[in-house]
Parts: structure tokens; sequence; C-alpha cells
């Protein structure tokens, strides 16, 4: 029993092993020194285990008595927040290298991060959920204050830490109400105590705990008051990081919590995350208008992407869930391309943020000007980019899920929206001229933006089989209906 336990929750064991070693070989060799190799190793490893995870996972497995499941929905996540996360750490690593911001511990609590993520989407149990939320948040409050001299930096950490132990303390309390009217912490356990339609009050005084605790890790509406600041105060490839892997984390254990504790009752969970929804799409639309600083802009941003993602899963179908999927997978394509470009932004060595500062861009650099365009047209979500037909999944699923006021309002919003990232485009290519900005130095900067830039318009064509793969995924967490 145990031997195969264990070898479903090998990928886990060897990431955290792996970072254990790490940690006491560069401890005891050349500290802060082997730092850039040290990254580029753990991309490497994060690159293996994705293509080990993706090439031998079949079936349904679950593990410790159904406390952690292995299936085609949690290996999906674990693929493409494994992938993101390596190629985020190469492309932050000359940048941070330069501003002599790289220690050794950067790599390392990336990797322990990593290791909570991928137990959060395979959680089956509400301590295991927990467990994994806790191990990737504690990683991320410490490398959100890496910056120890930058007043910012300290104050993004900290931030972080305060909002993110109350939305712990929210999803423990919602844990204690579902464990003490449920009698088990099992999701398979508490999805029978529900029952179909008719569960106690405590259990669903519980249930909305819960996903406010989880709302807050998506930063979602009214739980995003943290975005903006660590956003802008965390060093620019960790803003990165968190822009890219820890949401989709938050989003699949969003909808494992939803559908396979709480599938039964989805009449009940529909309206909050359907009001979630609603509210992170205009503020995100909204307040993005006034900004100025980059960081502040795409935080936002993110709030409002999260919001078309929640509208997926408040649909409460497998097409639902898909749709949801597909729209990560394309959310975070789109955002490594951005902060590839983002962390380019330098002037005379020192790194930009104001969206001024990109001023007939295109005249300086018109390659980049224009794979920063498909990018920003894809977040948009104007037609023919890729970002127009994730925004069109997830509409369908509201729509075919009855929910047609949701997806009215989400195709408002994303007009609304469409204004400040058009503003950027404006200013790349009609703005006033400016003395420009440096030449970008990085190539891997380079060929990220290109290659994101590059799956917006060819992805069109059949979506690289994220859709089919989505599908699977989707199939494997909605079974039991």
């Amino acid at each position: 029993m145990l031997q195969a336990d264990l070898n479903i929750i090998l990928p886990e064991i060897l990431l955290a092993l792996y970072a254990m070693l790490a940690l006491v070989t560069v401890v005891y060799t050349g500290k802060d020194k082997l730092a850039p190799l040290l990254t580029w190793v753990t991309a490497g490893v994060f690159i293996l285990l994705g293509v080990w995870i993706g090439v031998s996972g079949n079936g349904d497995n679950a593990a410790f008595n159904g406390t952690f499941n292995d299936d085609a929905f949690s290996r999906f996540a674990k693929v493409a927040m494994l992938l993101s996360g390596a190629a985020v750490l190469v492309m932050g690593q000359d940048h941070m290298s330069r501003r002599g911001m790289l220690r050794f511990e950067y790599p390392i609590l990336v990797s322990l991060a990593m290791v909570g993520m991928m137990t959060m989407v395979s959680a089956g149990d509400l301590i295991v959920l927990y467990m994994g939320l806790e191990l990737q948040s504690l990683a991320l409050y410490v490398v959100a204050s890496l910056r120890r001299d930058g007043v910012k930096s300290t104050e993004a950490g900290m931030k972080y830490f305060l909002l993110g132990a109350l939305s712990s303390g929210l999803l423990l309390y919602g844990s204690s109400l579902v464990y003490g009217f449920s009698g088990t912490t099992q999701f398979a356990g508490i999805i029978e105590a529900v029952g179909h339609g008719h569960a106690p009050l405590g259990l669903l005084f519980g249930l909305t705990f819960v996903v406010s605790g989880l709302a807050f890790k998506v930063s979602a509406v009214p739980f995003h008051m943290w975005t903006p600041d660590v956003y802008e105060g965390a060093p620019t490839p960790i803003t990165a990081f968190f822009a890219t892997a820890p949401k989709l984390a938050a989003m699949g254990l969003f909808a494992r919590v939803l559908f396979d504790a709480f599938g039964g009752v989805i009449g009940d969970w529909q309206q909050i995350l359907a009001l979630l929804s609603v509210l992170s799409m205009f503020l995100g639309a909204i307040a993005a208008i006034g900004q100025t600083n980059i960081k502040r802009l795409m935080a936002y941003s993110s709030i409002a992407h999260m919001g078309y993602a929640l509208m997926g899963l408040a649909a409460g179908t497998a097409l639902g869930i898909e749709a949801m999927l597909v729209y990560m997978a394309i959310y975070m394509a789109m955002n490594i391309g951005t902060f590839a470009f983002i962390l380019s932004m330098e002037k005379d060595g020192r790194p930009v943020t104001d969206i001024a500062s990109l001023n007939m861009y295109s005249k300086q650099s018109s390659g980049r000007a224009l794979a920063m365009l498909f990018l920003l047209f894809s977040l948009a979500g104007v037609p023919p980019f890729l970002g127009f037909f994730g925004k069109l999944y997830v509409l369908r699923a509201a729509f075919e899920g009855g929910l047609a006021w949701l997806a009215i309002a989400g195709v408002i919003a994303s007009v609304i929206g469409a204004f400040y990232y058009l503003r950027i485009v404006y200013f790349m290519y009609f703005g006033e001229e400016t003395d420009g900005l440096d030449q970008a130095r990085s190539p891997v900067q380079n060929i990220l933006l290109a290659a994101s830039a590059a799956v917006m318009l060819l992805g069109i064509v059949n979506f690289f089989g994220v859709d089919s793969a989505a599908q699977t995924a989707a199939a494997a967490l909605m079974p039991h209906h």
C-alpha cells in the first residue's frame, strides 16, 4: 500500500528533496556565487518534472486513502505551473544578477513554493489543501521581500504576509465549520454529507469562509487589496512569478474544492462566484485606467482576468472547468511574454515602470513593439488573437450554464478594459518623441517575448492541443454528475 502511495506522490517528493539538497550544497560551497547556475538548474528540474508528469500520467489515482489525487486535472495544472515557473526563473535571472538581487535562496524558495502548489491542485482533503497552501504562501512571503534594502519590497512582503495570514484564518475557520457539520475533512466524505441540494446551513457558512480564503489567493475583489502594492513593490521577476503559477494553483484548488467537495450544491455557491467574477472584472477594468506604473496596471489586469476565469467556474459545468483551464493557460502565456518585455524596460541601466517611457518605442525597436502589440491585443481580447478565444470560451460556458447576464457583464467589462491596453499601444506607435529606453540586452527575454507573441497568433490554429488536454482534465473533475 505505502509503496503505491509513495509512487503517486513521487514528483512532489523528488522536488522537495531537490530543494533541500540544493540548499545544503549551496550553503556549504559558494552561496550567492552559485545562484545563477542554481537558477538554471532549477528551471531544468521544473521542465524535466513537467515533461515526466505529462508523459507518464494516466488514469485517476488516489494516494493515502483519497487525501491526494493524481488525475488528469491535477496533471494539467502541474505541467502548466512547472513550465511557467521554469520560464519565469530563466527570464529574471539576468535582471536580478545585474541588480545584485540574485540570492541563492530565490530558486530554492521557488522550488518549495512549487511543491506547495503541486500539493494544492492534488488535494483531496481540507488538511492537505491547507498544508499545500501554506507551504506555497510562506515561500512567497519571503520571496516578495527579497530586496531587503528596498522599502517597497519589504512593504510588499509585509502586506502580503499580513493579508495572507488573514486569508488563511478565514480558510481554517471555514474548514473547521465544514468538518463540524460533515464529520470529515475528506472531500469524498463532504460531498456525501452535503447531499444534493439541501446542505445544513452551517456547512454553507463554512463553504462561504473557504471561498473567501481562496478568493484572497486568486486576488478576486473584494479580497484584492494586496495585489497592486505587492506587484509594484516586489522585484519584477518575482512579480512575474506571482502573476503566473500561483494564480493557476489557486484556481485549480478553487475548482477542486467546489466540485470535489461541494459539487452537490452548485446552486448555493454559483451566486457567490458570479458576484466575485463581476466585481473583479469591473474593478480590474476601471481601476487600471488611471495607472501610470505598468506593474500596477498588470496587477489590476490580473484582477480582471481572474474575474473571467471565475466566470468559467461559476458556470458549474464541465465546460466551465475546461474554459477556466484554457483561459488560465493562455493567461500565463500572455503574462510570461508581457513580463519579459517589462523586465527589459530600462533607462541608463535602471528599471523603468512608467508607461509614458514607452512613447514612440516602435521607432526604436519595431520588432519588440510589434510583439508587445500582439500581447496587449491578446490581453484586451481583440480577435484574431488567442486571448479573444480564451474569453470566448468562458463567455460561452457562462451562457450555456444559464448565466447570460454574467456573460453580458463580461463583454462590457472587456470593452472598458481594452482601453488601457490600447493606450499603451497608442504610446508605442503614436506617442510623443522621447529619448527612448536602453536596447534590450537579455537574449532569454527576447526569445520568450517573441515566442509568447507568436503563440498568441499561431495558437488560434489548434490551441497547441491545450483545449483537448483541458477537456480531459475537466472530465476527471466531474465524473459524479
